[in-house]
C-alpha cells in the first residue's frame, strides 16, 4: 500500500514537472554588438592602428625592394665581401619584415580583444538582465544565417536587449 502511494506521488510530481513551460529566448548578438556605439569607436581605433602599421610595413617593404634591386644590379665584378655583406643585410631585413608582420598581427588581435571585451561584457549583462526580467529558462545566441527553424517556445529577444542597452 505504501509503495502504491509513493508511486502515485512520484507520478504526480513527474507530471507537474513536465507541465512546466520552458521559455527560450534567442538573441542576435552580432546585431546587438554592431548597433552599439562603442563598437564603432573600437573599430575606428583598430582601423587607425592598422593604417599606421600598414604605412610602416609599406616603408619597410620599399626599403627591402630597394636593396633587392641594388643586389640585382650589382656588377659581376663586385668584390665578394661587398656582395656577401649586401646579401646578408638583405636577408636580415627580409627576416625583420616577416617578424614585424607577425608582431603586427598579434598586436592588432590583442587590441581587438582588449577593445571588444568590455563591449561583449556589457552586451552579456544586458542579455542576462532581459533573461531574468522575462523569466527565460534559456537564452541562446541566434545566428540568422544558420537558423533553419524555431517554433513558438522560442522567442527572439534581440529587440528587448537593444532596448535595454538604449539602442534602436
Amino acid at each position: 500500500m505504501l509503495k502504491k502511494i509513493l508511486l502515485a506521488v512520484a507520478v504526480t510530481f513527474g507530471l507537474a514537472a513536465s507541465a512546466q513551460t520552458v521559455k527560450i529566448g534567442l538573441v542576435d548578438i552580432n546585431s546587438v554588438i554592431g548597433a552599439m556605439p562603442e563598437t564603432t569607436a573600437a573599430q575606428q581605433k583598430i582601423q587607425e592602428t592598422q593604417t599606421k602599421y600598414e604605412a610602416e610595413y609599406t616603408k619597410l617593404g620599399e626599403e627591402l625592394q630597394k636593396q633587392y634591386t641594388e643586389l640585382q644590379n650589382m656588377p659581376e665584378t663586385e668584390l665578394p665581401a661587398i656582395r656577401e655583406r649586401k646579401t646578408k643585410a638583405f636577408a636580415d631585413n627580409q627576416q625583420k619584415l616577416q617578424a614585424f608582420e607577425q608582431q603586427v598581427m598579434q598586436d592588432l588581435q590583442k587590441l581587438q580583444n582588449d577593445l571588444m571585451a568590455p563591449i561583449i561584457q556589457k552586451c552579456q549583462s544586458a542579455i542576462e538582465s532581459v533573461g531574468k526580467e522575462g523569466s527565460y529558462t534559456l537564452v541562446q545566441a541566434l545566428d540568422p544565417q544558420t537558423v533553419f527553424y524555431y517554433s513558438s517556445p522560442a522567442e527572439d529577444i534581440t529587440p528587448l536587449v537593444k532596448t535595454k542597452l538604449g539602442l534602436k
